[in-house]
């Protein structure tokens, strides 16, 4: 099982590669743009697990006036910071989202989910539910196959990452048993150059929540 610990002191360690090195497959601009065109620019839109603010929060925050970065690590979200001025950022954990009820109109989760221990998996997603208003749109990621493991010198940068991946079968039920309603699937490729010879490995649910 995941140690929250061990991923946090991992994102801390390798923050400015990680940012750096983060890029964005044409499937990931895909899903992305279809949830933009979702939104006006009074959105409300959560990034949850934003990370150094690319690719995504910097992207959002440029195009909505009201956009929020949830990431756990103070070392990322330093790095965010600089990266995206205009959003608001929050340190905080995904299974205790600190905003209230229906109060997002938008949230993605990218390569986030994956780092948190899979039985807090259905957890999460119902915080994404909480936050979210009735028809708000939720763009998540998973693995496309149950998968648990650990790097010990991720990106070369000297720090252990930890993944535990529920795969998308999983996923998907735990999505409609938060009352999401999946409206697209977009497979994705990895996009750190130490997996870019891997075969497509992700998968976006875009997906619309039709009870509160």
């Amino acid at each position: 099982m995941v140690d929250k610990e061990a991923v946090l002191d991992g994102y801390d360690t390798v923050a400015r590669v990680y940012t750096e090195e983060r890029s964005r497959s044409h499937k990931e601009r895909k899903a992305l743009s279809s949830l933009l065109n979702f939104l006006s620019p009074e959105s409300r839109v959560l990034d949850a697990g934003c990370g150094g603010g690319k690719p995504f929060l910097r992207q959002l925050s440029s195009q909505f006036q009201q956009t929020i970065g949830l990431d756990f690590s103070t070392k990322q979200l330093e790095i965010a910071a600089s990266n995206a001025p205009e959003a608001t950022l929050l340190c905080g954990d995904m299974t205790r989202i600190p905003l209230t009820d229906g109060c997002a109109d938008a949230i993605l989760a990218s390569h986030s989910l994956i780092h948190i221990p899979s039985d807090t998996h259905q957890t999460v997603i119902d915080e994404f539910a909480r936050v979210l208003r009735p028809g708000g749109r939720l763009l998540v990621s998973e693995g496309l196959q149950k998968w648990e493991g650990t790097n010990i010198n991720w990106l070369d940068a000297g720090a252990e990452m930890q993944w535990d991946i529920a795969g998308a079968e999983t996923t998907r039920a735990q999505l409609e048993t938060a009352g999401f309603h999946i409206q697209t699937e977009y497979g994705a490729p990895n996009t750190l150059p130490e997996d870019e010879d891997e075969e497509a490995g992700w998968i976006f649910f875009e997906t619309t929540l039709t009870q509160s």
